[in-house]
């Protein structure tokens, strides 16, 4: 049976619960996604690789349905460490104001020959790799040991580049998506602006892998109008946030909601990578990140964790997509089944 047949079969419902790394994927959240019948993402980025293998573990333990996992791709380290160093010094005054020290601006490749590793021993139905294509030699051994491979593309020249090195699918994601942007570089420009329906297309002429598209869909409107373009399934993660099995704070929760914030753009302020959320205080006045991944991310790490702890939505990172107003709290396997439904025949 070939692999892309594979793909179709383990997207029984057309919708994925996208790995959403730092805190709001939980075992809770995939385990009801996968019961009510759609394919959830456990996020491995910024944890050890035995951690990963204990999350699947767990997840294993309490569900026989088909699961995936979602990689990091490591990067280069930073070019310029003095813009990193000034940039950091200009942050002092918010890690003081809440009480927090600064990390280190280390670089890190996630763990990611550890992680290839585990999941090849362990080998779930999907595994997934974002900010990077893996090695044709990574993905083949992932076929070997029958998990669908799916890369994360931004422009059709990275679909390119996924499918010669022999990805099964693809997670098509526009900038309407929210968090980090999944693309292969961390240049400015490197991703597309196409909406969502646009990229679809321009990735369909070079490639005929079945796309899962990501980019700020919270409603079933959203999802027919998607899939009536050619994607196999559509990958939410703003959508979720608010269920009871997220783990995002209380307070990002309800930032969710708050009728201060009117809207989203895309900044490298907390990580020094572009992502999508919720415009507070800290993205108006830090503006002028450089380009370090992870050694942004690492650094106001502390930051954001004390942040949290007081409640301060002004220093944390809200990552969401364009439709964040639509989020609701009702469960994953509710929000699932609302996404998938079908209007009443008239």
């Amino acid at each position: 049976m070939p692999v892309n047949q594979d793909v179709r079969e383990v997207l029984r419902r057309p919708v994925v619960v996208a790995p959403m790394a730092g805190g709001p994927s939980t075992n809770s959240l995939v385990v009801g996604a996968a019961e009510a019948g759609a394919l959830a993402f456990l996020a491995s980025g910024y944890k050890t690789a035995e951690v990963m293998a204990d999350e699947i573990a767990a997840v294993r333990a309490d569900t026989s349905e088909p699961f995936g996992v979602n990689v990091f791709v490591p990067g280069a380290p930073a070019a310029d460490t003095g813009a990193v160093r000034a940039y950091l010094d200009s942050l002092a005054s918010d890690a003081e104001a809440v009480g927090a020290t600064l990390g280190a601006p280390a670089w890190d490749d996630d763990d990611f020959d550890s992680k290839v590793a585990v999941l090849l021993a362990h080998a779930p139905a999907v595994v997934s790799f974002t900010f990077g294509c893996p090695s044709t030699d990574v993905i083949a051994a992932f076929r070997d040991a029958r998990s669908i491979v799916a890369v994360t593309v931004t422009t059709p020249a990275e679909a390119t580049i996924a499918a010669t090195a022999g990805a099964d699918a693809l997670c098509v994601q526009s900038h309407e998506a929210g968090a980090h942007r999944g693309g292969f570089t961390n240049r400015d420009g490197a991703t597309s602006e196409l909406d969502l329906v646009s990229l679809i297309a321009a990735v369909a002429e070079v490639t005929d892998l079945p796309q899962i598209a990501a980019g700020g869909i919270v409603d079933r409107v959203q999802v027919d109008a998607t899939l009536a373009t050619g994607a196999v399934a559509v990958q939410c993660g703003t959508a979720f946030l608010r269920c009871p099995e997220s783990g995002a704070h209380a307070a990002y929760q309800a930032a969710l909601i708050d009728p201060r914030f009117t809207h989203t753009a895309v900044t490298r302020a907390f990580s020094g990578r572009p992502a999508r959320g919720l415009v507070n205080r800290f993205m108006i006045e830090h503006t002028d990140a450089p380009a370090a991944y992870p050694e942004i991310n690492n650094a106001t790490r502390p930051l954001r964790a004390a942040a949290a702890a007081r409640g301060d939505v002004d220093r944390m990172s809200l990552w969401a997509g364009v439709g964040f107003r639509s989020a609701q709290e009702r469960s994953v396997g509710e929000i699932i089944d609302q996404l998938c439904a079908r209007p009443p025949a008239s």
